[in-house]
Parts: structure tokens; sequence; C-alpha cells
């Protein structure tokens, strides 16, 4: 299906943009001069915490590049946990505090609007990150290719059913929340890949806040309805519902390591599982060129200046206009490039990725480190 050439032009596009994150570092002492004599005050927004990327990476990425390319400006930081509601006391909380900058990524797509319109009303510039907000006045966004995620998932799930004997094999889909406009382009996408093969959905749920219990308990009402027999795969839109639907498929003797789970977001415990068989892939997203991008540009919108040109590389319609992006390539992870994509960039390091008994899988699948 040539899946090893796109994971080779995905990974030659991940590259690139980093090599372009890297360059931008490059008129750090320009920014941080420039930063020395002004400060401000940047608000970020992050929608919840059981997805483990917004504390560990998310959250530092976009304080550290802050404070390098402005030290005199602040960072408010919120998480929303999953609520809508808090998330517009938040905003509220942020723009009394004095921020001039708004960085969202929003818990509930719908609601989002109102929270930008907020913002418009204080005359402060909204950078959506992550998540595309529709039909708002938004200044900048930034995300990945998520339609091109779903896609990759599907593809590569497809891919390891033929291989399998099992292309026509039957499925069970745990799509993201419905709230999330993400989610909405991961299942768009993945469902029109499956659409074109000979894969079967045998059923498919939405999963509320991307709760892996709520996961877990979808599969086990699939399992129920189809049979463990019958299932031959698992689409799982993140690593934490692949992590609800694992747990599952081992309370109904289904084994995960012969029935392939896909996931999202390249997680510690998602990776470990990778290696030792459990889950088929995750997607990898590097995020540290996201959140110092966003930085950049938040330093830029304080100074009210245009976002670096070099920080865009699409123009994206969000139904109200055509808004400045910088979209990022995602990355198909599996067995065989965990060291190449993931460790090569020290988004985990190697001693917590093959810690204890972890260290057994490591060395089995020639890393370094894992002894």
């Amino acid at each position: 299906m040539g899946s090893k050439g796109r994971l080779v032009g995905a990974l030659l596009a991940a590259a690139s943009v980093a090599v372009m994150a890297a360059g931008c570092g490059d008129d750090g002492d320009e920014s941080g001069s420039a930063g020395g004599g002004e400060g401000g005050t940047v608000a970020l927004f992050l929608p919840e915490n059981k997805t483990a990327r917004y504390e560990s990476h998310d959250h530092a990425g976009v304080e550290q590049e802050l404070r390098r390319r402005c030290p005199k400006c602040k960072l408010l930081y919120f998480n929303a946990g999953q609520d809508p509601a808090r998330q517009q006391q938040q905003v509220e909380a942020a723009i009394t505090q004095g921020a001039k900058v708004l960085v969202l990524d929003p818990v509930d797509l719908k609601a989002a609007g109102a929270l930008v319109q907020r913002a418009k009303q204080a005359d402060l510039p909204v950078i959506a990150y992550e998540r595309l907000i529709p039909d708002a006045d938004i200044d900048y966004y930034l995300s990945y290719d998520n339609c091109r995620v779903g896609e990759l998932q599907a593809e590569a799930l497809i891919d390891r059913l033929e291989r399998n004997g099992r292309g026509d094999g039957t499925i069970v889909k745990i799509n993201g929340s419905p709230t999330d406009n993400n989610a909405l382009d991961f299942k768009r996408c993945s469902n029109r890949a499956f659409e074109q093969s000979d894969v079967r959905i045998g059923r498919e749920y939405d999963t509320p806040d991307w709760s892996p219990d709520q996961a877990q308990r979808e599969t086990e009402q699939a399992i129920t309805a189809l049979g463990a027999k019958r299932i031959d795969g698992v689409y799982a839109a993140n690593d934490g519902t692949a992590g609800g639907a694992i747990a599952a498929m081992r309370s109904a003797s289904l084994d995960p390591g012969e029935v392939p789970v896909t996931g999202q977001d390249a997680e510690l415990a998602a990776l470990q599982r990778v290696l030792d068989g459990t889950q088929f892939m995750t997607i990898y997203k590097a995020i540290r060129p996201e959140s110092e991008i966003s930085a950049r540009v938040a330093v830029a919108l304080l100074r009210g200046e245009q976002p670096p040109s070099d920080a865009v590389n699409r123009q994206v319609d969000n139904g109200a206009k055509w808004v400045p992006s910088m979209i990022f390539d995602p990355v198909v992870v599996t067995r065989d490039n965990v060291e190449e994509t993931v460790l090569a960039d020290r988004f985990w390091p190697v001693e917590e990725l093959c810690d204890g008994s972890y260290a057994k899988v490591c060395k089995q699948a020639g890393i370094e480190g894992g002894s």
C-alpha cells in the first residue's frame, strides 16, 4: 500500500518543520533584546489534563519560549479540565488580569466562538492553538494536519489488517470527543479512508471528553455486540482511548497483540505499549516547534506586528475568514521507528521510556539505553 513511502515523506516534512523552527531560534538575540525592553501578558488556555502532552510538553514549551523571546513578558496559564464553563471563567479572569494575547485551545468548539467574541470586545488578538475555532475572528491558527492524522491512522490499520490476511475484516471505531473540532476531522478523514477499503466498521462510538474509561465501556459494548472473535482491529483516535480499548480487550481475553489498535499523541505509556506489542501504532506530533512558534507569534502580536512570514505556511478558511496558519505534518510511529522519530527529537528521554520492565523490550527493539 506504499505506507513506507508515506512514512518517509511524513518524516521528511516533519524534519523540515523542525529545521525551520530551529532557524527561527537563530534570531533569539534580536527578539530577546527587543523583549528585554518590552513586556506584556500572554494567556495560555489548554482544554484538559487527561492527555499527558498538555502539561508535560505544550505548557512547558510555550512558557520556555516566551521567556526566551520576551524576558519581561508574563504567562498566565489555565487548564479547563474539559469543562467549557470553567474555560469561559478562565478567559474572563485572564482579561481581568491584563492579558494582551490569548492562546486558546478550546474545550468545546461551539462555545469557543463566544470566547473569541469576548476577547475581541476587549480588543485582544486570539491564537487558535491545536484546534481550529470555526466561524470566529481568530488572528492565527497553529496545529497539525488533522485530516491527515485520521488518514494515517486508518491507512496504517488497513495495511496491517491486509498483511494479517484480514483486509476485509471488522473493526471497532473509538472516535474522540464530539465537541472537539479536531476529533471531527479525525473521524471524517479516517472514515473516508476506510470507505475506500474492504474493512468493515462493526461498531462506532464518539467518546465524550476523550475519556479512557468511556472508551473502555464502548469497547466492552462492541465486544458484547459483535463477539470477541469477530473483531479484527480497533481504531482508537488517541492514546488515552487506545488504553481504554486495550483494557476492555484484555478483560475479554482478546489479545491486543493479535488485534491491532491505533492511537495518537505518542504518550509515554502508549509508546511502551507499542514497544511491547500491545498497541500497534501511535501518531507523533512534534509539539516543540508548535509551542515555540505559538510563543513567537504571541510576542509579535503583543508588539502589534503581523505573524512572522516564516511562521505561516498556509491560509485556512474557518468559515469567517482566511486565517494565517502554521500546519505541521504528523508521523506514524510503530515499533520499528520509535528511535528515529520520538527519541531522536528527545520528546521522551530514553531512560523514562525504557524504565523498569520496559528495558527488555527496548533492548529487543534495538534502542540504545534499553539495557
